[in-house]
């Protein structure tokens, strides 16, 4: 019993991102950033060292104060696809590890694909590690 829980366990952080229901609704409009391209985001990072700040990503062409832009904007390209959002928080009823990865939190605010977005990030259990750890390099890495 114990086994089938943390093989459950493991399959959900490990596939959970990839079948979480999109953070914005189908129906959102399609806006556009200051760049005209709709993507522009400002990345607001806290309680991580050597990576807490405030940042401007954009991209189509990389551009920004961000520290990497273009490996940045790469990450975001590499898992932006239809029927899964970048962004989207982890479902409701999800079975995450107990574990805590430290104070860090982020906030994202901005335009992605045309799409509105505002997610809040942290490291308060498995599944928000990993999470975090699928944006990185937009978010700072974390720990080992």
């Amino acid at each position: 019993m114990v086994l089938r829980r943390l093989v459950v366990s493991a399959l959900v952080l490990v596939a959970g991102p990839y079948l979480a229901p999109a953070a914005v609704a189908d129906s959102a409009p399609v806006v556009t950033g200051a760049s005209g391209t709709g993507d522009r985001l400002t990345i607001t990072v806290t309680d991580t060292p050597g990576g807490a700040g405030v940042y401007t990503l954009e991209c189509h062409p990389a551009a920004g104060g961000h520290p990497a832009p273009r490996q940045a904007c790469e990450r975001l390209d590499s898992v932006t696809m239809w029927g899964r959002e970048p962004f989207a928080p982890v479902p409701n009823g999800a079975m995450c590890t107990m574990i805590h990865g430290g104070p860090a939190t982020a906030h994202i605010t901005g335009v992605w694909a045309g799409r509105p977005v505002d997610a809040a990030f942290d490291r308060t259990d498995g599944c928000e590690i990993a999470r975090w750890d699928d944006l990185v390099p937009v978010l700072p890495r974390v720990g080992g």
